[in-house]
């Protein structure tokens, strides 16, 4: 397998927002995932950059004037005044329990919207063939409102991006929900191909992503949906996985790929119901860097802390084709990795297989049918380029050059306050049931 150039973005910011007591969304994940990355070395086998913050402009590429001038200005304490009249804008933008308003929300929005940004102009300009964001992947967000802890679509944003250099991108989604945002946004243009893995039925959220939900008008046939049961496991999932992005790659020929790693399919997520292990997750990560196209590999839900970090770290050692020990290394956070300290433990599952191997076969005999309705590789008409969403790398200012800069005070205020909350929320977590 021929080397790859990787770029890793990571802000030393992005994990110390937020989102409140007993949110089961915590970016505290993030500083536990480049802990592990910096500690297993595996840092000297790709560039590491800060990423650009994205602006209010580079958010209206996809959403609402509106919506964005909301999440600008909206903060916890200005919500509580009634001379302000925000209260009457979280039903209109769905934000509240789920989505709620927290302190530095646009901040934290800039931050991972940026790097999705920054990876996709990279591939563009042919300067990585992989790029990795796990701060990014929020792929419920839809154009005028928030939805499913998701405030801005960096995904969508991302793919807009790609599209200037790249006639045709598959998007692929391994979270444990429906990829709705995404295929939302590109559900009537052949440009963009979303095919999404994940849990349908009983009122999982959000409730769609049926395998009759194909696309409309020119993007008939190109949204791709595999509706699961719960329980899926490794050797059922490649039953699916495996055929059904080889039967795309066939027919449509992306000449660029985003893949969502959302690591709620893991087995013993708070919200999810799949029984994937690391290593049959880690399994798909690898088989996307296989298919040899350049790849923006973004995160998305993960609610099990420990067990997010130790997925996104070992996949992380996959794209840049690394053998990592199974021991985890010495870091200041291994604490959340006790009792075992391995970072391929024996999760177990709470579900059974719900899925059948018929089930399964239905499932990839639909979609090979609707796939052969595709035009093979549709083709675009030539066009002048837009200017690139960034300035030239060497022409931008950089707060630091070192993202693994010292914080400030307050960030250290937040960072102990998601530690703290982290330790009392997942001793009852660890009892409970998933949420379906």
């Amino acid at each position: 397998m021929s080397s790859r150039r990787v770029s890793y973005f990571y802000n030393p910011h992005v994990g110390n927002f937020h989102y409140g007591p007993g949110h089961p969304m915590k970016p505290h994940r993030l500083t536990l995932v480049h802990s592990l990355v910096m500690n297993y070395g595996l840092n000297k086998k790709m560039k590491i950059y800060r990423p650009y913050k994205a602006s209010a402009q580079d958010m209206l590429r996809f959403h609402s004037e509106e919506y964005i001038e909301f999440l600008q200005q909206v903060t916890p304490q200005n919500i509580q005044c009634n001379s302000v009249g925000y209260t009457k804008y979280l039903s209109h933008f769905s934000v509240g329990e789920d989505c709620p308003v927290f302190d530095g929300l646009f901040e934290f929005c800039s931050m991972y919207t940026g790097a999705s940004l920054e990876g996709a102009q990279k591939l563009n300009q042919n300067h990585s063939d992989i790029c990795i964001n796990w701060s990014g992947g929020l792929h419920h967000a839809k154009k005028f409102e928030a939805s499913g802890f998701c405030y801005v679509n960096d995904i969508v944003i991302g793919i807009l991006e790609l599209l200037k250099y790249h006639p045709r991108v598959l998007y692929i989604d391994i979270d444990v929900h429906h990829g709705d945002g995404v295929q939302e946004a590109f559900y009537l243009t052949d440009r963009v191909m979303t095919v999404s893995f994940h849990k349908y039925g009983n009122w999982f959220f959000p409730g769609t992503g049926d395998m009759y939900e194909i696309g409309a008008e020119s993007g008939r046939y190109y949204s791709v949906n595999v509706p699961l049961k719960e329980g899926i496991d490794d050797q059922s999932y490649f039953q699916v996985f495996k055929p059904i992005v080889s039967h795309v790659m066939e027919y449509y020929r992306p000449t660029a790929i985003v893949l969502q790693c959302g690591a709620d399919s893991l087995a013993g997520d708070r919200l999810g119901c799949f029984s994937l292990s690391t290593r049959g997750h880690g399994e798909c990560v690898k088989f996307v860097r296989e298919l040899n196209v350049p790849t923006l590999v973004v995160g998305g839900g993960g609610y099990t802390l420990r067990n997010v970090a130790r997925c996104w770290t070992y996949e992380t050692s996959l794209l840049v084709d690394e053998t990592i020990s199974n021991e985890l290394p010495m870091t200041e956070y291994l604490e959340f990795f006790a009792p075992d300290f391995t970072l391929h433990p024996d999760i177990g599952s709470r579900q059974d297989n719900a899925n059948t191997k018929q089930y399964l076969e239905l499932i990839v005999k639909h979609v090979y049918e609707n796939l052969k309705m595709c035009q093979h590789a549709p083709s675009v008409q030539m066009f002048n380029i837009p200017e690139d969403a960034l300035e030239p790398e060497e022409n931008r200012q950089k707060e630091e050059s070192d993202p693994d800069v010292r914080i400030s005070q307050s960030d250290e205020d937040r960072m102990v306050e998601a530690k703290n909350e982290f330790f009392d929320g997942e001793q009852d977590n660890d009892k409970a049931e998933p949420e379906s």
